[in-house]
Parts: structure tokens; C-alpha cells; sequence
């Protein structure tokens, strides 16, 4: 599957998600184009407008975490990870890195 993300960063929000089967690969870089040039038209440069391709969607939201979740989301998920890699209960008030 391929998948159209058109994220805005600054307000942690995805803008267009769509999925395209693979035989689809020309539409939807077509329209990832289409909205790229409407960014430019209208000014707009910080925004991310990426095509992923994986098998499935649990596969997207695992490598691609940051345009699904906030980061204390992500940070809560690490903190879940490194838990149960290591079965130790970590403080929530400490800092991971």
C-alpha cells in the first residue's frame, strides 16, 4: 500500500490521508505533486507532503509515529518500550537521553 500524508508541523496536524493500492503508484504521486504545487502557489514551506509505501498501516503508524502522535504520546510509547525491555518501572519525571 502507498500512503498520502500531507502534515502540517508546527500545528502537529495531518491535513490529507490517503491510501492507494500499489498498482495506484502514478495517481498518487500525482497527487502529492498537485499539492506540493499548491503549497508553493500559496507560500506555504513547512509543511510535509511525503508518499510511504508499506504492507499495511500499523506498519506506517509504527515507523512514521511522530505524524500520528503528539510527543507525549511518543514519549509515554517509549517510556511503555523501554519498560518492558528492561521490567523496571521508570519515573515518569525523569528524562529519557
Amino acid at each position: 500500500m502507498i500512503f498520502l500524508i500531507h502534515y502540517d508541523p508546527p500545528a502537529g496536524r495531518i491535513l490529507t490521508y490517503k491510501k492507494y493500492d500499489a498498482s495506484e503508484r502514478l495517481k498518487a504521486r500525482e497527487e502529492r505533486l498537485a499539492i506540493e504545487l499548491d503549497l508553493f502557489r500559496q507560500g506555504i514551506d513547512h509543511h510535509e507532503v511525503v508518499l510511504l509505501e508499506a504492507e499495511n498501516e500499523k506498519n506506517i503508524r509504527i515507523t512514521h509515529q511522530r505524524y500520528f502522535e503528539t510527543p507525549a504520546e511518543i514519549l509515554e510509547s517509549m517510556r511503555d518500550d523501554l519498560q518492558k525491555r528492561t521490567s523496571k518501572p521508570l519515573n515518569a519525571s525523569k528524562k529519557i537521553g
